[in-house]
């Protein structure tokens, strides 16, 4: 069975913002469009991030080719479960009334346990975080750009 991947909102916004990053991402694409998904996390990121124009461009471009080939993983019950067990275990208690959990690292986890869930591996440059977020629930993600197997 091939591996499945989904893409981390990073890179995404590389894709949008330099040359680089889009030929990088398409590059991906062409070698792993069968095999790819889109997660709900990262599509309310990057819908978060957007207004107008960009908005509908973003949609049209990127949400509804993985929607038509119904390719969205969104986290279950379980996996923000398994989120909250994971953020408990790496951030003391008495950090959540103040600045020190930023809500992108909360969104991390719960996208760590849903690729987790789903049996995706992450290709993200965020190794750092879902390193460390591996260490409480291990999970598969790699560095960009995992090389086709031949």
């Amino acid at each position: 069975m091939a591996r499945r991947y989904t893409v981390d909102t990073n890179l995404y916004i590389d894709a949008l913002r330099t040359e680089e990053g889009k030929s990088a991402l398409n590059a991906f694409h062409a070698a792993y469009a069968p095999f790819e998904h889109l997660t709900a996390v990262v599509v309310q990121e990057l819908r978060a991030g957007v207004r107008g124009r960009a908005a509908s461009r973003l949609e049209a471009m990127l949400f509804a080719p993985f929607e038509r080939r119904r390719r969205i993983i969104a986290p279950s019950y379980g996996a923000w479960k398994d989120a909250g067990r994971v953020l408990s275990e790496l951030i003391a208690p008495a950090a959540w009334g103040g600045d020190s959990v930023s809500r992108s690292f909360v969104n991390d986890v719960l996208l760590a346990m849903t690729c987790r869930e789903a049996g995706v591996v992450l290709v993200t440059r965020n190794v750092a975080d879902f390193t460390r977020i591996a260490t409480v629930r291990p999970f598969d993600f790699v560095r960009p750009w995992p090389m086709p197997s031949r």
